[in-house]
């Protein structure tokens, strides 16, 4: 990469960092103001600085690596989209879309056998917070940084498309696992379309079978073509949360070292 490909890179990452914080203060300010549970402090910590090591993994590796894969899938006249001819609205608009399926599917696989051993970290926390938005092990960060790389490159993503999916699901990680209660009416319309945080709750649910639905990470819909929507807890308000039969962890060693545990696969 030339030096000016890394600065042009550099600021389209400070561009994208504002509405980040923006959505971050105005998720932290509704948690405070109309929270679902009383909150639990004691996990800040752990998860903003497995956040903190996971910076480079979660923001700065997707957009980088997402954004490469796209420049060179366009110089190559490479991938699905650059064969079809069409509006380049249009390109970008199926390209994102596609990439939030790709993240479905990926999501699903996290939950079978060796990778859920990395994406367990995920759901051992005791309680959802807009904190919990950024816990995830490094190595799967890393490896989801390179899947969806891959992905642009078979799609032949626009750069642009690039850029707005990568936003996008950080956005979308921070919201749904924001400890917030919508206001019924809100939560209806919202749920037509997109995943709120009372779907993902349901996800990062200690009964196995809820764990295993609620997949999506901004649109719903995949959820309900495939089979695994589920629009309500059998628990209801009571629904806990983390993994059955396993402590809870709120530590950075014990979060770091957790997938080198042999644990019983989902």
């Amino acid at each position: 990469m030339t030096l000016e490909g890394a600065v042009q890179m550099t600021m389209a990452a400070m561009l994208r960092t504002a509405p980040v914080l923006l959505v971050l203060a105005a998720l932290l300010f509704a948690e405070r103001r109309w929270p679902w549970r009383a909150a639990l402090p004691r996990h800040w910590a752990g998860n903003l600085l497995l956040g903190g090591l996971s910076f480079l993994s979660v923001l700065v590796l997707p957009l980088a690596s997402m954004t490469a894969a796209a420049q060179w899938a366009a110089a190559h006249d490479f991938g699905l989209l650059n064969q079809l001819a069409m509006p380049q609205w249009l390109r970008i608009t199926l390209a994102v879309v596609a990439l939030d399926l790709a993240l479905y599917a990926q999501h699903r696989a996290l939950h079978t056998g060796p990778l859920w051993a990395l994406h367990r970290v995920h759901h051992l926390d005791p309680m959802l917070d807009v904190t919990s938005g950024v816990r995830f092990h490094p190595l799967e960060a890393g490896a989801s940084a390179l899947y969806k790389s891959l992905v642009v490159l078979l799609l032949g993503a626009p750069v642009a498309a690039a850029g707005l999916s990568a936003l996008l699901t950080l956005l979308g990680s921070l919201f749904t696992h924001a400890n917030i209660r919508l206001p019924s009416r809100v939560e209806r319309w919202l749920r037509k379309l997109v995943v709120t945080p009372a779907l993902h709750r349901i996800h990062h649910s200690t009964v196995s079978a809820e764990t295993q639905s609620n997949f999506g990470s901004v649109l719903w819909v995949w959820d309900h073509l495939f089979g695994s929507a589920k629009p309500r807890s059998s628990a209801g308000e009571a629904l806990q949360l983390g993994v059955a039969n396993l402590l809870e962890q709120t530590t950075i060693a014990k979060m770091l070292l957790e997938p080198f545990h042999r644990r019983p696969v989902q």
